[in-house]
């Protein structure tokens, strides 16, 4: 008698901007959708009318991470973002927490992934707010006291950061200084999950595809990406590293799959 299959924890990402789910996670959230697992992403800026919008919802589409969940505030770097809202990195911090909180307590995941500290390699500011403001939102849902009437509380699991090693920005980081931004890594230490996504590799890529207006352009990654060979732009998107923080003990759901 066989035993059955493992059941794989729900996932939900919580991103700055349209293309971070894709390149920081686009190989998790893949896995986790094909063990069968819920998979989401909460997009932090741009309007849900935008074209990146859209860009977005295919992307998700080729991940298996359902609909665009979009805050839809502006970007601290894009002042087309997100026309008449204000800067995410503007925004009372109440706000866009409660904001958060009840899309964890609709979603109730497992685990949430999001931002490192640092930024993500370039800092961005978009992506440090992101960071903190996940991290009051992740301790704060399972709370029924905080946030009334966003839903009844729900505690994820586990909180993991998506983040590079001072030994994992290889190619990445060259490329990344070629157009003049910065690389800000972490000590390999505080990595505590290393994750192989080349079976995923495909469906990753095609994702980071979708997000056509970055393609496009000069100085995002997908457009730096995309013109590279492959073999290289495979050793850059075809490993995953996070920081794993976890939040209650809850066996057998608290981990990434793997």
């Amino acid at each position: 008698m066989t035993s059955p299959p493992p059941v794989v924890p729900s996932l939900l990402g919580v991103f700055g901007h349209p293309d971070d789910e894709s390149l920081l996670a686009g190989g998790v959230l893949a896995q986790h959708a094909a063990g069968h697992a819920r998979t989401a992403v909460v997009t932090m800026t741009w309007a849900p009318e935008s074209p990146r919008a859209t860009e977005l919802a295919d992307a998700l589409r080729v991940l298996g991470a359902g609909v665009p969940r979009m805050l839809g505030y502006g970007d601290a770097r894009n002042p087309h973002a997100a026309p008449g809202r204000p800067r995410l990195v503007d925004a009372p911090l109440e706000e866009v927490t409660a904001a958060l909180v009840r899309q964890i307590r609709s979603l109730r995941p497992d685990i949430v992934v999001t931002h490192d500290a640092v930024g993500q390699l370039t800092g961005h500011p978009d992506h440090r707010y992101t960071h903190q403001v996940t991290l009051l939102a992740v301790n704060a849902a399972g709370h029924g006291q905080l946030y009334p009437g966003t839903g009844p509380p729900w505690q994820p699991a586990a909180l993991y950061l998506a983040t590079h090693p001072d030994s994992g920005t290889g190619n990445l980081g060259e490329l990344l200084r070629r157009v003049g931004k910065s690389v800000l890594s972490v000590p390999d230490e505080l990595v505590s999950a290393t994750v192989d996504v080349r079976p995923w590799m495909a469906c990753k890529w095609a994702a980071i595809l979708a997000h056509r207006s970055q393609v496009e352009r000069e100085r995002p990654l997908p457009g730096i990406l995309s013109r590279l060979p492959e073999e290289i732009r495979h050793r850059v998107i075809g490993t995953e590293y996070y920081t794993r923080i976890s939040l209650v003990h809850s066996p057998g759901m608290t981990r990434l799959a793997t």
